[in-house]
């Protein structure tokens, strides 16, 4: 990290660049199979895998759920494998979090929680901070399997060596489904527009941008996907890293402001335009929470046959591992810029006791947007390529990750 400097950039002052380690963790998916329990919990849970859900705010005392306003999210706990680290409160109080730029609210599990999840995770304990404000609003997120509810507060957060004062968080007293009881991280810290976060405050990079604590209004990503480590490669809040990229950027627009999200020129396999091309176009939301790249049902279906994935009874679809070199690269097209995937950066393989087994890490997800059917860019594809999130200008940069 860069020492502390003084300057004016885009009407900010700014105090610097800071690098947060990221580590690369089994998923919840990975400890369910390896558990031989995965089956059984998408039977079970069968809207737990992607889910389009609601978060809502409302004053103290109120009972239902229905009121206030909601805003659309992206979660897919089943898949995350990517976290780092975050402190609340006077004394510090550190959590493990997604750092999930498709939604913008900041969580952590409270120490009134009575859920089992809870007791698996780091607990905040208000009466512990002397910088803790209670806030009176009560807050619900929605997902397959029930809702997540809990309270609102203020407090010093700790992002690396930025502090951020008076931000506001949820403290969460009921955390739902199983996979939150096996899941790596203690809470969530999002990372998109303040539209996804409605009533819940602002943004944990608002908070930054508002209280000049970055060099500038961008912070980068850079995913590690080796499996013989943990360390999981880092978030860069304030700037980017020339040394972890080659090449130029390719600036991307975004086509709205709440998502990241991207129009995409098409999708191609071995130089065939397959999907999102003519009449067709395409959105993609960039999403760091979660490790898969997913789209409309029928063109999972079409894509995997083409690549020779096979479909399993939970909605996986299985490749032979002896064939991963031989398979087809999968090539999506942004602004004019190829961005290929090989079947060796798609294929995700897993042990099951003694067997490998080779699964396609193209998932299908309904996502209807108003400008054409959605896709999401996961780790799958972030850990390819070098992303840039950039609020000054409102678009997001790739370049190809160097190894």
């Amino acid at each position: 990290m860069r020492g502390p400097i003084l300057l004016l950039f885009w009407g900010y002052t700014v105090q610097g660049i800071v690098r947060i380690p990221l580590q690369r963790l089994p998923s919840v998916r990975t400890q369910l199979r390896q558990t031989n329990r995965l089956e059984e919990f998408f039977r079970d849970h069968q809207h737990d895998i992607y889910q389009r859900t609601y978060v809502q705010c409302f004053p103290s005392g109120t009972q239902s759920l229905s009121k206030g306003r909601s805003a659309e999210k992206l979660y897919n706990f089943m898949d995350a494998q990517y976290f780092g680290q975050v402190s609340l409160g006077t004394p510090e109080q550190n959590f493990t979090v997604v750092f999930d730029t498709g939604s913008a609210d900041l969580w952590v599990p409270s120490f009134y929680c009575v859920s089992q999840a809870c007791d698996n995770h780091e607990k905040f304990k208000a009466f512990k901070s002397n910088t803790y404000i209670h806030d009176g609003k009560a807050f619900g997120i929605h997902y397959g399997s029930g809702r997540l509810m809990g309270i609102m507060a203020r407090d010093v957060l700790k992002v690396g060596s930025i502090t951020v004062k008076n931000q506001e968080f949820g403290e969460s007293v009921y955390e739902p489904g199983f996979s939150f009881v096996m899941a790596k991280f203690d809470g969530i810290m999002g990372m998109g527009y303040p539209d996804l976060a409605e009533e819940m405050g602002a943004p944990v990079f608002d908070s930054m941008m508002a209280q000049s604590l970055v060099e500038q209004p961008i912070f980068s990503f850079y995913l590690c996907k080796s499996k013989s480590s943990t360390q999981g490669g880092e978030l860069l809040i304030g700037g980017v890293d020339e040394s972890l990229y080659t090449g130029p950027i390719n600036w991307v627009p975004l086509t709205i402001h709440s998502y990241w999200q991207i129009k995409m020129d098409k999708v191609t396999i071995q130089g065939v335009d397959s999907f999102c091309y003519g009449a067709k176009p395409c959105q993609a939301i960039v999403d760091t929470g979660t490790s898969l790249i997913a789209g409309p049902t029928n063109d999972i279906v079409i894509l995997n046959e083409l690549i020779g994935a096979s479909p399993t009874s939970i909605g996986e679809y299985l490749v032979d591992c002896h064939r991963v070199s031989s398979l087809p690269a999968v090539t999506f097209v942004l602004n004019g810029v190829e961005y290929p995937i090989s079947a060796e950066s798609y294929v995700r393989r897993e042990m099951l006791g003694d067997r490998e087994i080779c699964f396609t890490g193209f998932a299908a997800v309904d996502l209807p947007t108003p400008m054409g059917p959605g896709w999401i860019l996961g780790d799958v594809f972030l850990s390819e390529y070098y992303s840039i999130f950039d609020r000054g200008q409102s678009r997001v940069g790739f370049a190809k990750v160097r190894r």
